[in-house]
């Protein structure tokens, strides 16, 4: 017996998530072509943090094939229910040192890496597992008490020491910058990020490939886009509020 799945042309859920992805990719392709670079070099990773899982199949049926969540337990739960087959899984919320083992395998990138005993412990368990981890370094570049991350000025360090840990790699970075008031001074903190970046890129390390620039959400994807960001992580943009 097939499985009942929502019509799109039945229930307005679904019908907002294609035309919210419609929006999304045509401001993405704009903010992409303005930077230089072509749609198709950024890269969606959409945040599925407290939606459901018929929205999330959604969406993938609609293209995405890149999803992000925030805790462990709550992706762990939801998993059974997704589509994953052609889908990557990134963590991209605090991870503690007790949940990694959970974790690791279980997803295509952890993005949230902050420090050395973090990034320790996923070597470890990656390489019991046999695997080998892929993980942004989170920076704090508002440098702000209520966020996680490490501090622009040893991000260089830690990139330098995971490097040199077997079972992970790191493959970029990933940033939440401060809440601005204008456009300007936003783009003011994606910059500083993507010089940061390319900095850390022309050392040319071992171990290291920096391959995405993780900036910009609902909110701020446009102006992450035009200052270097090739990976956004859109949420209620595409999938509405979320639920307390």
């Amino acid at each position: 017996m097939e499985k009942w799945l929502p019509d799109s042309d039945t229930d307005p859920r679904l019908k907002m998530v294609e035309e919210n992805l419609k929006e999304i990719r045509f401001h993405m392709g704009e903010a992409a072509v303005r930077s230089g670079r072509r749609p198709e070099d950024i890269t969606l990773l959409a945040v599925t943090k407290t939606v459901a899982p018929d929205l999330i199949n959604h969406a993938i049926e609609c293209g995405v094939d890149k999803i992000g969540e925030n805790r462990v337990q709550e992706f762990l739960s939801k998993k059974p229910d997704l589509h994953l087959d052609s889908v990557g899984v990134h963590l991209i919320g605090a991870l503690q040192t007790n949940k990694v083992r959970k974790i690791v395998g279980e997803v295509e990138m952890i993005q949230s890496v902050d420090r050395i005993h973090l990034a320790r412990e996923i070597s470890r368990i990656s390489e019991e597992k046999g695997l080998v981890t892929h993980c942004l370094v989170e920076v704090n570049i508002g440098e702000e008490q209520s966020k996680s991350g490490i501090p622009r000025d040893e991000a260089m360090e830690l990139v330098e020491q995971i490097a040199e840990l077997p079972g992970i790699q790191v493959e970029g970075l990933m940033s939440i910058p401060p809440i601005c008031e204008t456009s300007a001074q936003v783009r003011q903190y994606f910059s500083n990020m993507h010089q940061l970046f390319l900095d850390i890129k022309a050392k040319k390390l071992d171990n290291v490939c920096m391959k995405y620039l993780s900036m910009g959400m609902s909110g701020d994807y446009q102006e992450a886009i035009l200052e270097g960001s090739n990976l956004i992580r859109p949420g209620t943009a595409l999938f509405g509020l979320r639920k307390k």
